[in-house]
């Protein structure tokens, strides 16, 4: 069954569906899409329209096309929403001011994002592994932090989200977290490779 939020989204070929649900999620999964689907469209979301200053009765085929783009921008955003979503967005001249309507909405203003950013870096430093956890729950309550904060425009290099999780661990793994250690190269680790290593548990 679909994840609620993103019905839609399984295809190549359709924009992941937003209905107000999981917005960092599904703006990443957008990106992505604007990106394979046409890079000169992310472009215009993100930067603003193609800019065309000939008079309409003067357009030439590079103007016509420039507003075609424009208008497939939009068009693309619009598909992705559901009815309450466009709602808020139908009045939007351009693309760039959908798309930015639809942030300042769910991340709220650059205050607000700075407050978000602090509250999930705080839970990234203090993250440790909970009583009766196992790696696959505690790798993905990790990886919804992480996750998180890069949709906020803070990451964090591979190498040090790998020291992390290893720090993260009880002393009951200290045997298995040495070998890791000796056995590797940290900063090339990625955090896949470091979770397979632990399939069984302690």
């Amino acid at each position: 069954m679909a994840a609620q939020g993103h019905s839609e989204g399984q295809s190549v070929n359709r924009p992941p569906l937003f209905d107000g649900e999981d917005f960092t999620y599904w703006k990443t999964r957008m990106e992505y899409f604007l990106h394979g689907f046409d890079f000169q469209i992310w472009s215009i979301v993100e930067e603003g329209d193609l800019i065309v200053t000939n008079e309409k009765d003067k357009w030439t085929e590079d103007d016509r096309k420039k507003i075609s783009l424009n208008y497939k921008a939009k068009s693309i955003l619009c598909c992705a929403l559901r009815k309450k979503e466009f709602n808020r967005v139908s009045a939007c001249k351009s693309a760039m001011e959908m798309w930015e309507k639809l942030r300042i909405t769910y991340e709220g203003t650059d205050k607000v994002k700075e407050t978000r950013i602090d509250i999930l870096a705080t839970q990234y430093e203090r993250f440790q592994m909970q009583s009766g956890e196992s790696i696959t729950q505690m790798f993905s309550r990790f990886t919804n932090i992480t996750n998180g904060l890069a949709g906020l425009g803070k990451s964090y290099e591979m190498g040090d989200m790998v020291r992390k999780i290893l720090r993260s661990l009880p002393s009951s793994w200290t045997p298995k977290v040495t070998a890791i250690e000796e056995a590797n190269d940290l900063k090339r680790m990625s955090l896949e490779k470091l979770i397979g290593s632990f399939p069984h548990g302690p």
